[in-house]
């Protein structure tokens, strides 16, 4: 629980300014985190939308979809949304995004027959 919902669910009870001291919250960082309530909530209800929209996409796929193309498909279908957003709702429905590709290596390490000589033992300091 936020320490300014707590605020919130005690305000009749204790008062706003009380509860703030007892916390050791300001006043008006309260007031400043109540302010965009409303928008905080429509924002929430829109993550439950595109939650469910992820889902069917992901279902659609049989589960072959990542975060590129879902956000990609979304896009497709006029939702203006940032691959970053499509990857946290995933995260928080528990989604697993996957990638189809195949990660290449070019350049492997040569493999020397024997390991290299160093000069310092341990007991003396090292020549410069």
């Amino acid at each position: 629980m936020n320490r300014f919902q707590f605020v919130v669910d005690h305000q009749r009870r204790f008062g706003v300014k009380r509860l703030c001291q007892v916390l050791g919250i300001a006043r008006s960082s309260f007031y400043h985190w109540r302010k965009p309530a409303p928008t905080r909530a429509k924002r929430q209800a829109a993550d439950g939308k595109l939650a469910a929209r992820i889902r069917e996409i992901h279902r659609q796929s049989d589960g072959t979809y990542g975060v590129p193309r879902i956000a990609a498909e979304l896009r497709d279908g006029g939702e203006h949304v940032n691959h970053k957003r499509v990857a946290r709702a995933m995260r928080l429905i528990g989604v697993p995004g996957l990638r189809l590709c195949k990660r290449v290596r070019t350049t492997l390490p040569g493999q020397s027959p024997r390991k290299p000589r160093t000069c310092w033992d341990g007991t003396s300091p090292p020549r410069r």
